[in-house]
């Protein structure tokens, strides 16, 4: 698939594995889903501008690489977004943050807005999309809709497990925004769920049924 990039690092996937097991409790689903998110982090900013700047180490003056003026925004997809923001701010603690909340029609699946709010200068910055599943597709597509109209240019989208059928929509709406994900699994059943997935991300990050 192309323009999708899956980050198969072994401390991604091994976490990933802990995280599927029903049996895991609320309190260690939203920790290993926090540092999975600082892993996916790492991979998605590795493409970022540097630029020199003149600094003194205690035994010398040296031209050391920072990051150039890039800004970025991180934009959780409500609510399970969420569970992705925490770790990758605390990786990147001064980014500015966004939130565009959606909810799935249970009979049409289809992507319905209750929310959306973004920094006035997303147009200026990379806009990192997160939601943790890429199931159909339509949550993900009606988003970047949204994003898109308020400005922003330059985007990805992050998520931990994609389903072929949410790539293939996302891809035809936004062929542009490149796809960063953990796993890519076999399919969506019959009620749009990933399979074999981890089941509803929001519910086992908040403990809600």
């Amino acid at each position: 698939m192309s323009n999708v990039v899956v980050i198969d690092h072994p401390l991604v996937q091994h976490k990933l594995t802990l995280m599927r097991r029903k049996e895991a409790s609320t309190a260690e689903f939203r920790q290993l889903l926090r540092e999975i998110a600082t892993l996916l982090a790492y991979e998605v900013t590795r493409d970022l501008p540097l630029e020199t700047t003149k600094i003194e180490t205690p035994l010398a003056k040296i031209d050391a690489p920072t990051l150039s003026s890039k800004k970025l925004c991180l934009i959780s997809i409500l609510r399970a977004g969420n569970g992705l923001l925490d770790g990758m701010l605390d990786l990147i603690p001064s980014a500015r943050v966004g939130h565009v909340g959606l909810y799935r029609d249970p009979h049409t699946l289809e992507a319905v807005e209750y929310y959306c709010k973004l920094p006035l200068d997303i147009g200026e910055r990379l806009a990192v999309v997160l939601d943790p599943m890429l199931a159909t597709g339509h949550s993900a597509v009606a988003a970047l809709d949204r994003i898109k109209d308020r400005g922003a240019q330059a985007i990805k989208f992050v998520c931990l497990v994609a389903a072929p059928e949410g790539i293939k929509t996302l891809q035809e709406a936004h062929p542009d925004v490149p796809i960063y994900a953990a796993a890519i699994d076999s399919h969506l059943n019959d009620h749009g769920y990933i399979v074999p997935g981890l089941g509803d991300a929001g519910d086992r990050l908040f403990g809600t049924k």
